[in-house]
């Protein structure tokens, strides 16, 4: 019985060909819309040349000089203190955390956890993690994620350095555009109460999801920003239509998309899917599961993503913390579930978007979600330069707590690269 209901599930090829009909067909608006905005940028081979260009080290280290030359000090000295081998290998590390016990594992790196930390807002926060990490002996995250304002950072050249930094580290980066709802383009909600908002609607309603696309194209073609965060369907739509055209976009869905059971991913993966190219790549590298998902769920998404051909594609990324005020019930801390999927779960990455619980709740500013969309200029004014900082290198802490316990469980991860060799 169950074999007669699967095959009722098949999909015919008809289907198929309905798709491309509308893909194809002269006129239709939401496809020449789309087109016309991709052309103000050239064809997809020119669009993907400046971006190359523009990501060069060389050229963000003439916007770093253009926009804040003090900074340059800052990236040399990164680069000396690579050179100088400051940071802690690898091996060296687990023979810290381990002692003798080092040799009793075999560190399986297939299923190596990315460290993740959110949200790196100022430049001068990888400065102080680097530091801290020379002198902890700790470990720096591979893959990084921001939520500023992109002009904002434009402007004071943040934006230019934080990516030059990410070459020198080896490290992934996500930037999020300014079109992501808390830029009034739901005219019903207002500034950051946008987030409470999103039961009515993400934030990019109407010809908003187009100046996301614009928004993309522009810091692509301008930065060399490839990646970016991704949080709603029709952006999403939108990447998987500019990666079909040539266009080599990189995006991570949000946690904000609501992806919260494997049905829901399911249809995510299945469009990833469907608009891969020929050679089976995605745009989409980083699936952010809803903070309320168990294990359970993605042990079963896992088992679809690897039949979909996704695995080495898309990756799982779930909070391990997350920051202490205005997003989740308190006390939040998911280290645990991940060593119990650690061993067995391919391409995962802990996300650290808050401080260990046991530490936040001792600060006299927590960590806050609604800090990631307030401007510098206010938040200095307010005094609270000093304090968000802090709650930055308390996620610092964070992950490196979580490195600890993945290789006391003898677990690998991924570490900046350029920073931790084996």
């Amino acid at each position: 019985m169950m074999e007669n209901l699967r095959e009722r599930l098949k999909i015919s090829p008809n289907k198929l060909e309905a798709i491309n009909a509308v893909l194809m067909a002269p006129n239709m608006r939401a496809i020449d819309d789309f087109l016309n905005v991709v052309a103000k940028y050239g064809t997809p081979e020119e669009i993907n040349t400046k971006a190359k260009q523009a990501m060069e080290f060389s050229s963000l280290i003439k916007q770093v000089e253009k926009t804040r030359s003090e900074y340059l000090t800052d990236l040399h000295w990164l680069k000396d203190r690579i050179e100088e081998g400051a940071f802690i290998s690898i091996s060296d590390y687990r023979q810290q955390v381990l002692g003798d016990k080092t040799d009793k594992f075999i560190f399986n790196d297939d299923f190596a956890v990315t460290l993740e930390i959110s949200a790196c807002q100022y430049f001068p926060w990888i400065i102080a993690a680097a530091k801290r990490a020379i002198a902890q002996q700790s470990i720096m995250p591979g893959r990084w994620i921001r939520v500023r304002k992109m002009k904002e950072q434009e402007a004071d050249g943040d934006l230019p350095a934080v990516a030059a930094a990410m070459q020198i580290i080896g490290a992934s980066l996500v930037e999020t555009l300014d079109t992501k709802g808390t830029d009034g383009s739901n005219v019903h909600l207002g500034g950051t109460e946008t987030l409470t908002g999103y039961f009515g609607g993400v934030g990019q309603p109407n010809t908003h999801a187009l100046q996301w696309l614009d928004e993309y194209l522009y810091y692509y073609t301008n930065y060399g920003i490839r990646q970016v965060l991704n949080l709603n369907p029709g952006t999403v739509m939108l990447g998987y239509l500019l990666h079909r055209l040539g266009i080599d976009i990189e995006f991570k869905i949000s946690v904000f998309m609501g992806n919260d059971n494997p049905y829901s991913a399911l249809w995510t993966l299945l469009t990833a899917k469907l608009f891969s190219r020929d050679d089976g790549s995605s745009p989409l590298v980083g699936f952010n599961w809803s903070n309320s998902v168990n294990n359970e769920t993605i042990e079963i998404t896992s088992q679809f993503r690897q039949a979909l051909d996704l695995e080495n594609i898309v990756r799982f990324e779930h909070h391990i913390t997350n920051t202490w005020k205005s997003i989740v019930r308190q006390p939040y801390d998911r280290r645990q579930e991940l060593l119990e999927i650690g061993d067995r779960i391919p391409n995962i990455s802990a996300k650290h978007e808050g401080g260990n619980p046991k530490v936040e709740q001792t600060r006299s500013h927590p960590s806050d979600i609604l800090d990631y969309f307030r401007d510098k200029q206010e938040i200095i004014a307010a005094g609270d330069w000093e304090h968000l900082t802090l709650n930055f290198l308390d996620k610092f802490d964070a992950a490196n707590a979580t490195a600890k316990a993945l290789t006391e469980n003898g677990l690998s991860f991924i570490a900046a690269q350029n920073l931790h060799r084996q």
